[in-house]
């Protein structure tokens, strides 16, 4: 019996699918290897994001000098860093140093620092640890260090307004320029914080802190500040603040318990 003609393929006539399992598993994965590739290369190529900024702050300087019948300068610098990870915890420093003479002569001497690490547990509470310190030689005070623990509760807490107050208790050391020894003393404290965004741009943010000593709780120590702020620039503004330091008791009955200044300055945000 005569067999039929063999009809030879057209080579551009697609092979049957039984044609992948002659291949064999070496071409088993080079098929699926070319189609992971196509796969890989048809995503778009997204790139990393930055690590984003943690720390902000503002740097802030002001000079003022009259001449003629009464020289005088007045020099005053500020600085507040903050670090907020986007987590709960927040800490930052804050310093204020002013310095004013005339003719020749300091009539101002004073420089305050502060570092506080706050923890917000919930939308209005929080907690933190706060350290103070203040040198001022015309109280006579060379040195007063105040290390506190406390709470807080956020009263208002809106887009354009903010007021909070807190309290703690810690310990406090004061230097005094004629004393024989550094007194120390438990303390009790107690804060107060108030923001209000005037507009685009402009802003008014007003403190206070009292510090009570418990050996003497006339012996009182209080600061108030109230700066409105207006944006210049995109990193600029100009601050005009009022600073009030009261000390209830003084080393000496000739040394004024009140002690106040208006500034005037230039900030720089980074």
């Amino acid at each position: 019996m005569k067999l039929p003609a063999r009809i030879p393929r057209d080579r551009n006539e697609p092979r049957p699918a039984s044609f992948l399992l002659q291949l064999g598993t070496a071409g088993r994965w080079a098929a699926a290897l070319g189609l992971l590739c196509a796969k890989v290369s048809a995503e778009p190529d997204v790139q990393p994001q930055p690590p984003a900024d943690t720390w902000k702050g503002v740097v802030g300087a002001g000079l003022s000098l009259t001449g003629g019948n009464s020289d005088t300068a007045s020099y005053t610098f500020s600085f507040e860093a903050a670090h907020d990870p986007g987590s709960r915890n927040v800490f930052r420093f804050t310093g204020l140093y002013l310095r004013s003479e005339q003719r020749g002569v300091k009539t101002s001497d004073r420089l305050r620092l502060g570092f506080r690490d706050e923890y917000t547990y919930s939308e209005r509470a929080f907690v933190y640890f706060d350290l103070g310190y203040v040198r001022d030689p015309f109280k006579e005070v060379d040195h007063l260090f105040n290390p506190q623990l406390g709470a807080g509760w956020k009263v208002v807490k809106t887009d354009r307004l903010l007021l909070g107050f807190d309290g703690g208790a810690g310990v406090v050391w004061e230097d005094n320029t004629y004393a024989a020894d550094v007194r120390r003393s438990g303390s009790v404290n107690a804060g107060q914080k108030l923001e209000f965004q005037l507009g685009e741009g402009t802003r008014i943010v007003q403190n206070f802190a009292g510090l009570w000593k418990m050996e003497n709780f006339r012996d009182a120590f209080y600061h108030f500040s109230a700066a409105l702020t207006t944006r210049l620039t995109r990193r600029m503004e100009l601050k005009v603040e009022f600073v009030d330091d009261y000390k209830n008791i003084t080393p000496t009955p000739a040394i004024r318990k009140n002690d106040t200044a208006f500034l005037t300055s230039v900030v720089f945000n980074f």
